[in-house]
């Protein structure tokens, strides 16, 4: 059902120079023909390659135990081993959207050059020692070329988005969710060490970036506006971006903390019940699941997003992960079936809702700033992870892992608050068609 029409929002300033392309280019999601089946042989393959991308993601993550064991990292170490790559990723998204480089490459040619340069600074982790700073230097390295990678495949989902905004970007996210779960998956089916791990992610790697060149563009592509630094306040003076704004950080407090430490989390829960010698690799191989599901809640949180509307999925989604949050660290070391369960669902509802608030910041932004409004978004909430993944060790030491977890419900709650706040607000209209 669609929403009324759409007034002109109380935060439209037009500036004095639009940062924007000439009006001949088509909007995404009107007016434009989509041939249905080569929109999907084209969504689908590109889906294949950022699943085999991602893996590079936390293809360090997953060895950390085996790195633990080996070298005696301790708590740091670990942490900017994974928080790095979150680090890159925004210092590249910035640097991308400053130069325009996604406007001035094509998108197959930028995902093709940025997956090489992050599979070979992957790779190039095997020939240090990983106890120097030398790791998470490399590992910022494909944090950065990310940067070419996930934003392009975005923009390239979106070219063929006709009323179904919500579910392409969904299954985006959930081919990076997928992506990332991954090295889990080869870390625990493999009698190799880590080093294979990491091997494997790069080559898969560079597999996507051969993949990427027969993937179709959409007939509506159309350029991301020009970052542009005057008009980042906007993402925080108009309120209803800020809110959507307010909602994404709720949610990124909490997601790649969970996906950083829950391996640890299993692992030293499976030690003690159900014990034994193959406790590590039942932990290796629910921590795949735990993220592979995301994959699950991804696509089915954009096909509900898109018809029950935005803040709906997203306040739902995010009500029962942070319950999940809140519940999980009671049934550390107890009953490994319910561990099992907790994860599972936790894993699926913690990503649900994630590719939605890029759909509304889309949606909510004037057309001239979208580009510069999802950069923000993009580098704030990746920013925030950072905290969040250091600050797990610490609260490991203080309180157990019983109750390290629960530091993550403060998120999504205050999450749901700012979603329900956008929700009564007229521009709300403008989100999924008109549903809220």
């Amino acid at each position: 059902m669609s929403g009324p029409a759409d007034p002109k929002p109380k935060y439209f300033r037009p500036p004095r120079e639009t940062p924007t392309e000439p009006a001949r280019t088509p909007a995404l999601d009107v007016g434009v023909p989509i041939d249905g089946q080569a929109k999907w042989a084209a969504v689908g393959l590109l889906a294949v390659c950022e699943v085999l991308a991602l893996s590079l993601w936390f293809s360090a993550s997953a060895v950390i135990p085996a790195l633990r064991a080996e070298y005696q990292l301790n708590d740091l170490q670990s942490s900017l081993i994974t928080s790095s790559v979150s680090v890159g990723f925004v210092a590249g998204t910035l640097v991308s959207a400053a130069l325009g480089l996604a406007d001035r490459i094509h998108p197959a040619r930028f995902f093709t050059v940025a997956i090489l340069v992050a599979a070979v600074a992957n790779l190039a982790v095997l020939l240090v020692d990983p106890t120097t700073i030398a790791v998470p230097l490399l590992r910022l390295v494909v944090g950065a070329a990310m940067a070419g990678v996930y934003p392009v495949g975005m923009k390239i989902a979106s070219s063929w988005a006709k009323g179904d905004m919500g579910l392409l970007v969904g299954l985006l996210v959930g081919a990076l969710t997928l992506g990332s779960a991954s090295p889990h998956l080869i870390n625990a089916f493999t009698q190799f060490d880590w080093r294979f791990t990491m091997a494997a992610a790069s080559g898969l790697a560079v597999l996507a970036g051969i993949l990427v060149n027969f993937v179709r563009i959409g007939p509506s592509l159309r350029r991301a506006a020009k970052f542009e630094a005057r008009f980042v306040l906007q993402a925080w003076t108009a309120k209803p971006l800020r809110l959507a704004n307010l909602g994404y950080l709720g949610h990124m407090w909490e997601l790649y903390a969970m996906w950083a430490w829950a391996g640890l989390f299993l692992t030293a829960s499976f030690a003690v019940n159900p014990g034994g010698s193959q406790a590590a690799l039942y932990a290796k191989i629910v921590t795949f699941v735990t993220i592979g599901l995301g994959a699950v809640g991804c696509l089915a949180g954009g096909y509900v997003a898109d018809r029950l509307g935005r803040t709906t999925l997203t306040m739902g989604a995010m009500g029962i992960s942070g319950m999940c949050a809140l519940l999980v660290g009671f049934a550390f070391t107890g009953n490994p079936w319910l561990v099992v369960l907790l994860f599972s669902i936790w894993g699926i509802t913690v990503v649900a809702d994630s590719a939605q608030f890029s759909a509304s910041i889309m949606e909510l932004s004037d057309p001239w700033l979208v580009g510069t409004m999802v950069t923000v978004q993009t580098s704030l909430g990746f920013l925030l992870t950072i905290i969040t993944i250091h600050a797990i060790p610490p609260l490991v030491e203080m309180v157990g892992w019983r109750f390290a977890f629960a530091f993550l419900a403060i998120g999504p709650f205050l999450g749901i608050w700012a979603m329900a706040a956008l929700r009564q607000r007229p521009e709300a209209a403008r989100l999924a068609q008109g549903r809220r």
